[in-house]
């Protein structure tokens, strides 16, 4: 019987991922470090994924920082099946043929969730040398396909459309489900931008890969990098995968934070229990010590709660950049507020009512229990007023229904009802501050700083 892959992330994932701090060259000590903190600081607001990311194979990563980014033709571990290996020398606990199985069991006692990155295809050394794939009579070269290669990592080739290739994506689910990871984040598939001509050229490996995962029998979460998303496939990403990216790399740059209000806007109605749109990792605290310089992000606090707002809102996945033991007070509170991390909830669904150059407003109904929440964002420069109209705000509130056939739910019919009202207008909870207010006209308005946003609540 198949598994319901949409069963495997009922609620967007939440977690931290080792790139933003680490680039290529986190390891085991420093990987723990992140999941002590997580167990200790975050698991209880929902946080629960530790993911390794890029080149936890590669020899020397990181050491040409000068130079490369991904050294080329780099010493990769690999195992006698064509499979990549953790480094021994970052990894010390994959020593023996045990991969990443230690360090799973670790994240596991911890009561939380172990992820990986992967690169799309066979590695290329594989390839060169001959190496057999696992339940074949074929070696890597045979399945590989040589036109196809990242543009900016050379670690890898395409795999071939045939049953050997189905058989080497069987095998590393296969070794993947045994060490008892939860989650993959896979790269150079959601958009192979290489090829501007041919930009879903990785859409059969996608589809291998979700048949491997329901062969390994282990619910395990398919994340698709990177952007942007292609919206004409959106259906095949919801067929296939958990997580996509509709973004290239996200960075702490206000021109691609402002951008992606028109993403989010993009693919709104295309969010759904077990299909989340992906806005890409949240760039907070301290980042890119990898990269040869930690620092801190340059994201303002009005912007760091603008992003939380719309990643919340929209129904995002959640990954924190940072090197989180070093998060401080502002920051854990952006992360820990219960209330705000609610939107991300299944029965939440929300739409933009309004998107312009200035300023954007997003409402999200929470089907269950019929709370509206009122998202206002100013997108200008300045301080300025952001305003919506109460009528237009419920009235699209009705649309944002995780079942769209359903009832208005009691407390939405109700708000609808009495805000016919002047006398009867919603109090607005603001989520961040903790401060209520009456509304004061049936036009809401907000006094906002540059870049900044409210997110209200809006009760009888």
């Amino acid at each position: 019987m198949l598994m319901n892959k949409n069963t495997f992330a009922k609620h967007p994932p939440m977690g931290w991922n080792s790139y933003d701090y680490y680039d290529t060259t986190v390891n085991e000590a420093q990987v723990r470090k992140n999941a002590e903190y997580m167990a200790e600081h975050l698991k209880e607001y929902g946080w629960e994924y530790i993911v390794v990311d890029i080149q936890w194979y590669a020899h020397g990563a990181g050491s040409q920082r000068d130079r490369f980014q991904y050294i080329p033709f780099s010493g990769l571990e690999t195992d006698e099946f064509s499979r990549l290996q953790p480094d021994p020398e970052r990894f010390p606990t994959s020593v023996g043929g045990k991969g990443f199985a230690p360090l799973a069991e670790y994240i596991h006692s911890l009561g939380l969730k172990f992820g990986i990155h992967i690169m799309r295809g066979v590695p290329r050394i594989a390839a060169h040398l001959h190496t057999p794939v696992k339940g074949t009579n074929v070696t890597a070269d045979q399945i590989a396909d040589p036109s196809s290669i990242c543009g900016w990592n050379p670690d890898m080739y395409g795999v071939r459309n045939t049953p050997e290739g189905q058989a080497y994506y069987d095998s590393l689910l296969e070794l993947y489900a045994s060490w008892g990871v939860d989650f993959i984040k896979c790269d150079d598939i959601c958009n192979t931008n290489l090829y501007p001509n041919h930009p879903f050229s990785g859409r059969h490996e996608i589809e291998m890969l979700a048949g491997a995962i329901q062969k390994c029998g282990r619910p395990i979460v398919l994340s698709l990098s990177p952007g942007p998303a292609l919206i004409d496939k959106a259906w095949h990403y919801e067929k296939y995968a958990n997580m996509w990216r509709i973004t290239d790399d996200f960075w702490d740059d206000w021109k691609l934070l402002k951008d992606m209000f028109r993403r989010c806007e993009l693919w709104q109605n295309h969010v759904s229990e077990g299909c989340w749109p992906d806005c890409d990792m949240l760039p907070l605290g301290k980042l890119g010590k990898g990269f040869g310089q930690e620092r801190d992000t340059k994201f303002t606090p009005e912007e760091q709660q603008t992003m939380m707002t719309l990643w919340c809102i929209f129904g995002s996945p959640m990954m924190i950049g940072a090197e989180l033991p070093l998060l401080d007070e502002p920051t854990l509170a952006l992360l820990t507020n219960r209330e705000v991390l609610h939107l991300l909830h299944p029965e939440c669904r929300a739409k933009q009512v309004r998107l312009t150059d200035d300023s954007s407003v997003w409402v999200s109904l929470d089907s269950k229990t019929g709370s509206v929440c009122a998202a206002l964002f100013n997108l200008s420069d300045s301080t300025a007023s952001v305003s919506v109209e109460l009528d237009e705000l419920l009235e699209t509130a009705r649309a944002c229904k995780a079942l769209p056939d359903s009832e208005d739910p009691v407390s939405l019919s109700a708000l609808c009802e009495a805000s016919d009202s002047e006398e009867l207008l919603p109090i607005l909870q603001d989520l961040w501050t903790k401060e209520s207010r009456k509304a004061d006209s049936r036009t809401l308005t907000a006094e906002l700083p540059a870049h900044g946003c409210v997110l209200w609540k809006l009760c009888r």
